[in-house]
């Protein structure tokens, strides 16, 4: 009986266990994620590649008085689609002392516990007339492609927005954190169905264990069978004692009759 009851209930949480990544994945997708800026006017798209190089001397670094931020819009679980295009926004305020031109924003996707091998150099995308007055927030957009081969999992994002002042090159990090690559065309991964198949497997063998058991209890609960004892020898015995008495010699009258 007890078999009967643990069976059903285990069988519910591997299905439960099975179904949360899909949920997460559905639920990150429905929330919403709230920007209020204003995307500058007559800014132009430049050139978009993945093979564009932002031309630089060398490292560059974030000028004084700049900020930024990144949102996922209607994506705050921030899915990435293998071989699909992702949108952001980079929001940047302007605090400096002077007019500041974009430039440029890109990307690369690394390895989450080695940030020094870069899964792939992700799209640059250029600016024209994209100038930030001072004490002003503007609103750039930015659309990635990641390779429809890189296998799904968790990797590190870094953008970067490239902008000048006063013709000097500054570049700020305007996120750097985990997003999640998934495939498309279909809503279990190759991870979710080996996971469902060692469920599966697994939850055959306990049903193999198990019927086993019962195996063993049942046969253990069966009756012994009756052993009578014989009366033959008691029988006799009372015969020799009670010979020659009364009760013996009725015995054998009624036997006669």
């Amino acid at each position: 009986m007890a078999i009967r009851v643990w069976l059903p209930a285990l069988l519910l949480a591997f299905l439960l266990l099975a179904a949360a990544p899909l949920v997460q994945v559905a639920r990150a997708q429905s929330e919403e994620d709230a920007a209020t800026a204003e995307v500058v006017e007559g800014a132009d798209l430049g050139i978009v590649g993945d093979d564009t190089q932002v031309s630089s001397d060398g490292p560059l670094s974030p000028a004084p008085g700049v900020e930024t931020v990144c949102v996922f819009p209607k994506n705050s679980g921030k899915i990435v689609p293998a071989g699909e295009e992702t949108e952001l926004l980079v929001g940047l305020q302007n605090e400096g002392e002077s007019t500041l031109n974009v430039v440029a924003i890109h990307s690369t996707i690394h390895l989450p516990f080695d940030h020094k091998m870069y899964g792939q150099n992700l799209t640059v995308q250029n600016f024209f007339n994209a100038s930030v007055p001072v004490s002003v927030q503007a609103t750039f957009p930015y659309t990635f492609v990641v390779s429809k081969f890189l296998q799904p999992g968790a990797y590190d994002l870094v953008g970067y927005i490239v902008y000048e002042i006063d013709q000097h090159p500054y570049q700020s990090v305007f996120y750097n954190g985990t997003v999640e690559v998934v495939e498309v065309g279909g809503l279990l991964s190759v991870e979710s169905v080996f996971l469902i198949t060692l469920g599966v497997a697994l939850l055959g063998l306990f049903g193999l264990w198990a019927y086993g058991q019962v195996q063993q209890l049942s046969k253990k609960t069966k009756k012994a069978p009756k052993v009578e004892l014989g009366t033959g020898t008691t029988d006799a015995n009372m015969d020799e004692w009670l010979e020659g008495t009364s009760f013996a010699q009725g015995s054998k009258s009624k036997k006669k009759k």
